[in-house]
């Protein structure tokens, strides 16, 4: 029983990180660039993950290697800097609620790209996903002109590539702990990340400003927690209950998005939560064992 409780702790606990992660990038934002924001969050994880992949990167075979850093660039790096330019215009609760499209696209990715089968239940829940994405897209078409729809894109492009990455994973690393390729891969993207936070002048910003060590914090907190820390978490309870109960977590982000949102204020309608129901009924039944 207590083994129980301790694991609904950490998937409670998980689901919160995560879901806190779309405010975090609201707030490094309100005094950093997007790309600021972005970098900070890759650099500081692979910072945090440094020892492990000291440890590690021996470990995995050369012609793999570039796998690794590949699934580094499509999973971490570039979603980080998508979702950052997403939050420029969209509430973080809204991206918050897209990104429960990433079990999708998975699918879509594995049986367009990775010759995976999909069967009658994964066919029917994408349908079903996607009908609720449409009807948030239609409900949002009419703002700013087309700016907000075309952020939308970016958040579900980064779901792409979440998908896509997944397989990818699957198909040529699957040898290899999961642990090994995240710590690994997000080293590696950290270089890149340091040379933007160089070249947009963040060395140069005045820190003696409370504001931009706030926003700072904020983006270096989803770097740490948000990403290093909780990649941690997640293989930890993948490794106690398994990947069902694990990938649950899917299911809580998105509320604690829409939590955060309601907190700071944004504009949450029926509309909105009706349509990420929509989503996660097609996400559920696309995992659902025929």
């Amino acid at each position: 029983m207590k083994k129980n409780w301790f694991n609904w702790l950490i998937f409670i606990a998980l689901s919160f990180i995560w879901g806190s992660s779309f405010i975090l990038m609201k707030v490094g934002m309100e005094r950093l660039t997007a790309y600021q924001v972005a970098a900070i969050r890759i650099a500081s994880s692979g910072i945090i993950l440094l020892p492990i992949a000291i440890r590690c990167i021996h470990r995995i075979p050369k012609n793999k290697l570039w796998f690794v850093i590949l699934s580094g660039f499509i999973g971490n790096l570039i979603p980080a800097f998508l979702f950052c330019l997403a939050e420029q215009v969209i509430d973080s609760s809204l991206s918050g609620t897209l990104n429960s499209l990433t079990p999708i696209f998975v699918i879509i990715a594995g049986a367009l790209f990775f010759s995976r089968k999909a069967n009658w239940n994964q066919i029917t829940g994408v349908i079903v996903a996607f009908t609720g994405t449409s009807i948030l897209f239609l409900g949002k078409s009419h703002l700013h002109g087309g700016q907000e729809l075309g952020s939308i894109f970016l958040v579900v492009l980064a779901t792409i590539l979440y998908g896509f990455n997944v397989n990818m994973v699957h198909r040529y690393l699957s040898d290899i702990p999961s642990l090994q390729i995240v710590s690994v891969a997000l080293v590696l993207n950290a270089i890149p990340a340091l040379c933007v936070l160089i070249y947009t002048g963040y060395f140069k910003l005045p820190f003696e400003n409370k504001d931009v060590l706030l926003s700072s914090g904020a983006a270096a907190l989803l770097g740490t927690v948000g990403t290093a820390i909780a990649t941690i978490i997640f293989y930890m309870l993948l490794k106690r209950t398994g990947a069902f109960f694990t990938s649950m977590v899917t299911y809580g982000i998105p509320f604690v998005a829409i939590l955060w949102g309601c907190v700071a204020g944004e504009n949450i309608g029926f509309g909105q939560i009706g349509c990420l129901l929509i989503i996660l009924i097609g996400v559920y039944w696309a995992n659902k064992k025929s």
